[in-house]
């Protein structure tokens, strides 16, 4: 389990991913060398990694939960194939094994952007079923971090980094662009790469990759999320909950069920039910109290059908670790 230490330190990334290690130990009263070390066993051990990620809608992005009902004897090999694609996040085994959930980033406006929806799932053998949810609207999750994974530090703490995140007054907020395509490849792959590293793999100059950076974040086009194995917060049961609410309700339960400490991701979709979210619990007597009275208690819930998740397998990034080839500048020009 992770100590107090630890667990500041990941509070401490969730509000500023990028944040030195010089200012992260002031805030806990240790030295740098010690957050180093933290940081660098965390990784290790806990399969922590802060990742750059853009803002699906000001991305040009749209978001697709799918499910797949898979025979036994392929689930494994198929969610294993979609970890490795680059347009999908949050792979997860769930329904004893045989349903995999997963999220499709698809172009809005590309033509044949919808290609692994129409073409690569159906063609894929041992799939006995489909169903594909678009993401309207993300009321938790995304750059709202998961509440008991950031509930470490005090308010003076919190107010220190959050202001240092923000410090960029007076920087015009930019939208994702083509030319920022190698700059958030890296990011996806590691949030705290150095800069000069994302000068080398984009071509630019320090300069243009700190300014780059503080234009895509002022705007809320970049975000940094934290992958962190939960189970070291006592998490031992997962699951996915698939709610059917009637639109005049929809966004007041879904804005109730974001304040839950139990869930890390509440979003409303399109389907049969309109209101995903993922819990987060203890074990399974802990999910049972959660959903007969917290969530019980929200009579507009006509439907529910909880999946227990088995395994994850990717997490909030598309791109696996590792950086992207090193781009000539005489091709990329230096921004």
């Amino acid at each position: 389990m992770l100590d107090d230490l630890d667990r500041g330190l990941i509070h401490a990334l969730h509000l500023d991913g990028r944040a030195p290690f010089s200012r992260i130990a002031a805030v806990l009263d240790v030295s740098a060398q010690t957050i180093a070390r933290r940081y660098a066993r965390l990784r290790t051990e806990a399969s922590l990694r802060v990742v750059g990620l853009t803002d699906p809608h000001q991305a040009g992005r749209t978001q697709w939960l799918v499910r797949l009902t898979a025979t036994a004897r392929s689930a494994q090999d198929l969610a294993h194939s979609l970890v490795r694609r680059p347009d999908t996040s949050w792979v997860k085994l769930a329904s004893g094994g045989t349903e995999i959930v997963a999220v499709i980033h698809a172009p809005t406006d590309a033509p044949g952007a919808n290609s692994l929806l129409l073409h690569d799932i159906p063609r894929t053998g041992g799939i006995t079923a489909v169903s594909a949810h678009c993401l309207l609207h993300m009321y938790l999750g995304g750059p709202t971090n998961w509440r008991r994974s950031a509930d470490a530090l005090d308010a003076e703490q919190s107010r220190v980094l959050r202001e240092a995140a923000g410090s960029g007054s007076g920087v015009v907020p930019r939208q994702p662009g083509p030319s920022d395509a190698e700059l958030l490849a890296a990011l996806e792959k590691d949030g705290r790469v150095g800069q000069g590293e994302l000068a080398r793999v984009t071509g630019w100059s320090p300069a243009t990759v700190a300014r780059r950076l503080a234009e895509l974040r002022a705007g809320g086009a970049l975000f940094f999320d934290v992958e962190v194995d939960a189970g070291l917060f006592g998490v031992n049961t997962r699951a996915l909950l698939w709610m059917s609410v009637r639109p005049a309700d929809l966004d007041r339960v879904a804005t109730a069920l974001s304040g839950h400490d139990e869930l890390a991701f509440v979003a409303a979709t399109t389907g049969p039910t309109n209101l995903v979210a993922q819990a987060l619990c203890r074990d399974p007597a802990d999910l049972h109290r959660y959903l007969t009275h917290r969530l019980g208690s929200l009579t507009a819930v006509h439907t529910l059908e909880t999946s227990p998740v088995l395994r994850n397998l990717k997490a909030a990034s598309p791109s696996l670790t590792g950086l992207p080839p090193r781009v000539d500048r005489r091709e990329r020009g230096r921004g």
